[in-house]
């Protein structure tokens, strides 16, 4: 059979991950990017490069980083964050329904997978200024989320199309693939759309890591929902659930979290799909340190119940579901040290004030006399006899409320008072295919569909309803490298 031993369908983390693993296999390798080379990468490279990894300590750290100078391990509290806790809080912020092979294979392959990508040439960095605040001149890592690659989701992308130029694999831009050749062998192909028309690739195998359908306007109403067609897109506009789509005419089992996705706070005025020029800038995850208020003035989410990481892939829904799809939130001068550097990017919709008085009139569509009213009953609702600490669920929260704040509860009265507006921003959506433990696509008899496999967003059972933050690339690189494993090795066979 003439072709490729492996086509990867994507040009992210994920695909690139199997790509390098199936040609370090042994395989010949075509990755195909639906985006022009000047948008490649996918959702990876609109992301900060978080990756949540499983270690016991910092001389595990050391390994994933050899950067890391003896001044920084002695300055930081880095923690450690096991497996059985990466595992458990998997489980538990997807009330769950987490696929227990899945999260088991995701969380135990997790350190392994990077230092097979260190190998490799990725570097990776501590999350300094987004994971660590510092304390009594010592900064302390939380939430579990320690390590970043270095220069982000750009840097990250970067590096793997150098390794990719690197090893001869190759890569053709604005070529969408739109069908799976099959037969009674299984998948042996694929048709993809370029600009000169139709074109017909052989394969001996096909790995399907071109994302979700969150850029799919009419999907997202589909399955995820009345509204879902209004909100922003964070990443890339080219995710539009070609790959599941083909997978299902193929008879794949669909899986998963067909109604949910990771959906954030995003800035209200930004652009429809996402800005490279701005990357994850929209966003404004420093919420647990102030107050979330919708158009009446009132709060409606408990913005301190869990750390960040934990919460931010769900408050996008909730800010949907608020009047207008927006919402607004505040901070004063107490917790502006605090707020992360994507608020002060200049393309941001934020008002200051001297006085609660003067940004009540300046909250657009907001009932100014609601919000005065529920900024003082909030204030007044705060223990204040509990000490604040922002490395730790510290407790400090509000009583008597009828959405109380469980942490990290201050009150509103130290000028200058900001703002920011939001509104809803789509990540990537949390339905899928289903795949073995070798990553193979599971047909709807409960067999793997020879030839055809899947990682990335387009994998269904791992999250519901809510993810917690750095899991996506995470599980984007251990399934791409267990799919381009097994795709090189039944090519080959």
């Amino acid at each position: 059979m003439d072709g490729y031993d492996v086509i990867v369908v994507g040009g992210g983390n994920a695909a690139f991950s199997a790509a390098l693993a199936a040609r370090e296999a042994g395989a010949s390798v075509l990755v195909l990017e639906a985006a022009p080379e000047a948008e490649r990468g996918g959702n990876s490279r609109f992301t900060a490069g978080a990756m949540r990894v499983a270690y016991e300590g910092v001389d595990d750290l050391a390994r994933l980083m050899p950067d890391l100078t003896e001044e920084e391990k002695r300055n930081t509290d880095f923690g450690a964050y096991p497996a059985d806790q990466y595992y458990d809080d998997l489980c538990r912020v997807t009330q769950y329904r987490t696929d227990p092979q899945l999260a088991e294979t995701l969380v135990a392959r997790s350190f392994d997978t990077m230092l097979w990508m260190g190998a490799k040439g990725i570097r990776f960095a501590p999350i300094y200024g987004r994971q660590a605040f510092k304390v009594d001149g010592r900064f302390k890592f939380w939430g579990g989320l320690t390590v970043e690659a270095w220069g982000g989701g750009p840097g990250l992308i970067d590096a793997w199309y150098a390794l990719a130029a690197k090893t001869s694999i190759e890569v053709r831009y604005q070529t969408r693939v739109r069908e799976l050749i099959t037969d009674d062998r299984g998948v042996r192909g694929v048709i993809a759309r370029t600009r000169h028309g139709s074109e017909p690739i052989a394969a001996r195998a096909v790995i399907l890591a071109c994302g979700g359908f969150e850029a799919n306007a009419e999907w997202r109403t589909r399955y995820l929902g009345p509204g879902w067609d209004l909100v922003k897109v964070r990443g890339t506009r080219f995710n539009t659930g070609d790959g599941i789509r083909m997978a299902l005419e193929a008879g794949a089992m669909p899986y998963g979290n067909w109604s949910g996705c990771h959906a954030v706070g995003w800035d209200r005025n930004a652009p429809e799909f996402g800005d490279l020029s701005v990357g994850d800038g929209f966003q404004k995850h420093s919420y647990p340190f102030g107050i979330m208020v919708n158009a009446h003035g009132r709060r409606f989410v408990d913005e301190g119940a869990d750390f960040r990481n934990f919460t931010y892939a769900k408050y996008g829904r909730a800010i949907l579901e608020q009047p207008g799809q927006f919402a607004w939130q505040v901070f004063d001068r107490k917790v502006a040290h605090l707020l992360r550097d994507e608020y002060r990017i200049r393309r941001v919709t934020r008002v200051t004030a001297e006085t609660l008085e003067g940004l009540a009139d300046k909250l657009e569509d907001v009932d100014r006399n609601g919000f005065l009213d529920e900024v003082r009953r909030y204030n007044a609702a705060v223990q204040t006899d509990v000490a604040f600490n922002p490395n730790i669920k510290d407790g400090r929260g509000t009583r008597g409320l009828t959405v109380n704040k469980s942490n990290w509860a201050n009150t509103l009265d130290s000028p200058p008072f900001e703002a920011y507006a939001v509104t809803c921003g789509i990540t990537f959506t949390f339905g899928g295919l289903r795949i073995d433990d070798n990553a193979a696509v599971i047909n709807t008899d409960g067999d793997p569909i020879r030839g055809l496999y899947a990682a990335g967003e387009l994998v269904g059972g791992l999250f519901y309803f809510n993810y917690p933050g750095g899991t996506g690339l995470m599980s984007g690189s251990v399934f791409g490298r267990i799919a381009g494993t097994a795709a090189a090795r039944a090519a080959r066979a």
